[in-house]
């Protein structure tokens, strides 16, 4: 009695494991800010989207396929060249999204992973057709221009993909090594014009200070030789004797002892 007691609980503890396994295989979940979309064996890719939550689906008929459709960042670097035939590496930075409706026409033709197929072909597209419509300076000087041209058009093709770009925009832009040294020696030789002409200007203004100053110089000379033929020498041993007494005070107050020679007159030949 005990024995088939036993049994009956094994069969029914094996029966609800059965049936358990069974239910967890019949249920899937999609967590927040995921769609879902559900293979057929039967009849293919539905058309219908599945929403977040705890879904029922038919046991090793029904496969679902996760799609995750928060934006997502990605990097794509391109080299191409300017309308000047510059060499351009330019990174571009893309946060996208699939269009929640068109999951399964984006699974049936792209597959799981469509960014991988489409966002580096479209990008390089882009990217190229247009870079090459403006020359190695625009491109620095009008990045703000490109950076939005790029992101118009690039929205507009990832469109037809199913989709969405939220953000684009350029992290990353550098030339070529010999537009780089070509940009270095013309900063070069701007700065040796600049400090040329500094040289010029700098003779030009000393070579009218020197003019001034003798000329400054002639008209002294003129006010003098007035003078003199006005006042005669009186102007003259005026000088001389201002000039003397200025050499006594010096003399008077320097601790050195000078010695003058009697009888003469050293102090500028002055008059006895």
């Amino acid at each position: 009695m005990a024995a088939r007691l036993f049994e009956n609980i094994g069969k029914f503890g094996l029966g609800l494991a059965i049936a358990g396994g069974v239910v967890n295989s019949a249920l899937y979940n999609v967590d927040g800010g995921h769609r879902a979309v559900i293979f057929d064996r039967f009849r293919g890719v539905q058309d219908v989207v599945v929403g977040e939550g705890t879904h029922f689906l038919i046991p090793w008929v029904q496969k679902p396929i996760i799609f995750d459709c928060r934006s997502r960042p990605r990097n794509v670097p391109v080299i191409t060249g300017s309308k000047d035939l510059q060499n351009v590496n330019i990174t571009l930075r893309i946060l996208f999204r699939p269009v929640a409706a068109q999951l399964p026409r984006i699974f049936m033709t792209l597959g799981e992973d469509y960014d991988e197929r489409v966002l580096p072909s479209i990008t390089t597209e882009i990217l190229k057709s247009v870079v090459a419509r403006f020359d190695a300076g625009e491109l620095i000087t009008q990045r703000e221009l490109v950076s939005r041209q790029v992101s118009e058009d690039l929205t507009e093709r990832a469109t037809t993909f199913g989709l969405i770009l939220d953000d684009v925009s350029l992290t990353h832009l550098t030339f070529g090594k010999e537009f780089t040294e070509a940009v270095e020696l013309k900063q070069v030789a701007q700065q040796e014009a600049e400090r040329a002409r500094f040289v010029v200007e700098k003779a030009e203004q000393q070579k009218k200070a020197a003019v001034i100053t003798a000329e400054g110089d002639s008209i002294a000379a003129e006010l003098v030789a007035t003078s003199l033929t006005a006042a005669g020498d009186g102007l003259i041993e005026l000088r001389k004797l201002e000039a003397a007494e200025d050499i006594a005070y010096q003399l008077s107050r320097s601790r050195n002892i000078t010695y003058l020679p009697s009888g003469q007159s050293v102090l500028l030949q002055l008059p006895q």
